[in-house]
């Protein structure tokens, strides 16, 4: 019976087939494997039994593995058990030498972040693939600026999807640069003195992660430190946040009086079971609500770096849900974002409408600007142009209209310079030069 949405609802298969029990097991049982490999590399197991428990593992089942969990109630020794009826008596004896649960069940889990990671980058790579593409198409398509909710001087929304595009390129960047403090194993006994190895510890944990393509800890209790995590699942809940970020204002833009931009909307899509003519921006919305599960599951992966002494328990349960929790969403809201950038509607008329909807009055910064360039003072201008926008506003005349019955602005601006500057097409500053610098940076990057 499926209770969690993940389970029916949420998720890619590639993504959910990473934190299943199969590949779980998968993973350790080649960690097991590993370590057998590396303690016969330093001579203290016989490489045939090395080779032995090599050839075991796949024979392993997962059922199997259950039931003996069910009856001694400890995971990682029920694989041992698992193992060892696969093996000869004599390669059985060599089944996690020296090794503590924490040194399989984290290393095991490092080689699961390594499929995740790969997952989350190629989808990361592909929104920000998708985001420049936007930029490049519509770094002319002037529309309005808005601040505090009202409309201000105009933008493009070649500028937004730039601005965009270089936060993802960010997280391209931070996930490089965190994946190799994140991508480590370790091979460190009981509380991290790898005693039961004897001198050759270092060198079995070396072979091991050479193995499996792990880097290795420097040094550990009996744990491998969830400082490491943390980092992670932050990157995590800070990716997500930049999609929250965009898909609210894809929300916002989507609103009956704004309707500049829409989701796609399928031919047969039902909004509403009592409104019929609804649109709504219900993956954007998704996107937005599933990010707030991602997000908190920071302070729980923080708690779990906190343990008593060499270790507790505390953090396994808590991982057992972060983990998975954490990588299936993000990847799940990655490709909800990739499906609404790419396939977003653009609405030209109601862009255009927005952007004259305050009649001149968002072009009053251009008005002080060049007044101020030529001769009146910029404190002077801004109460010129304020008092003549406040007049605008309460007549609900064109700015344009009120500026030219003013001698104080008359004696500078001609009426088709006071036309030119009133027009927003002609105040966008350097955005389209910023846009192409934008994309050209992170292509030539990525």
């Amino acid at each position: 019976m499926a209770i969690h949405p993940i389970e029916y609802r949420y998720g890619t298969d590639e993504m959910k087939y990473v934190w299943s029990e199969a590949n779980r097991l998968e993973k350790l049982l080649k960690t097991e494997a590993a370590l057998s490999q590396a303690e016969a590399k330093v001579g203290i197991v016989p490489v045939e039994a090395a080779n032995a428990i090599e050839h075991s593992i796949g024979s392993v089942k997962l059922e199997r593995v259950t039931e003996i969990e069910d009856e001694i109630h400890h995971d990682m020794m029920a694989i041992v058990l698992a193992i060892s009826e696969q093996c000869t008596e004599d390669a059985a004896k060599w089944v996690h030498f020296g090794a503590t649960s924490n040194d399989i069940l984290d290393t095991a889990t490092a080689l699961q972040m390594m499929d995740a990671v790969a997952i989350l980058e190629d989808k990361v790579r592909t929104l920000l693939d998708v985001l420049l593409t936007k930029a490049e198409e519509h770094k002319n398509t002037v529309c309005a600026g808005r601040t505090h909710g009202q409309i201000g001087v105009p933008t493009t929304y070649g500028l937004r999807f730039a601005i965009w595009a270089s936060e993802m390129s960010r997280h391209l960047e931070r996930l490089g640069q965190l994946t190799p403090r994140l991508l480590v194993g370790q091979m460190t006994g009981a509380v991290g003195t790898q005693a039961a190895f004897g001198q050759d510890g270092i060198e079995i944990q070396k072979h091991a992660m050479e193995y499996l393509g792990l880097g290795s800890v420097d040094v550990s209790n009996q744990i491998i430190q969830r400082d490491r995590h943390a980092e992670f699942v932050m990157w995590m809940a800070n990716t997500v946040t930049t999609l929250d970020k965009i898909a609210v204002e894809i929300r916002s833009l989507q609103r009956s009086e704004i309707a500049e931009v829409e989701e796609s909307f399928r031919k047969k899509q039902v909004g509403s079971s009592t409104m019929p003519h609804k649109r709504n921006p219900i993956k954007s919305e998704q996107i937005s609500g599933l990010a707030r599960i991602v997000r908190s599951m920071v302070e729980p992966e923080l708690l779990n770096n906190t343990l008593w002494d060499e270790r507790d328990l505390t953090n396994s349960s808590c991982e057992r849900v972060v983990f998975p929790e954490s990588c299936v969403l993000t990847d799940h809201l990655l490709k909800l974002a990739i499906g609404v950038i790419e396939n977003l509607r653009f609405y030209p008329e109601n862009i255009r409408k927005n952007l004259d909807l305050l009649r001149g009055l968002n072009m009053g910064e251009a008005i002080m600007i060049e007044l101020a360039k030529r001769g009146v003072g910029r404190q002077e201008a801004h109460e010129i142009v304020r008092s003549s926008a406040m007049e605008a506003h309460e007549s609900g005349k064109h700015l344009k209209d009120v500026l030219l019955a003013k001698p104080d602005v008359t004696q500078y601006l001609s009426e088709d310079d006071i036309t030119d500057l009133v027009n927003p097409d002609r105040y966008i500053g350097t955005s389209v030069t910023q846009v192409e610098n934008v994309v050209a940076k992170i292509r030539s990057q990525f």
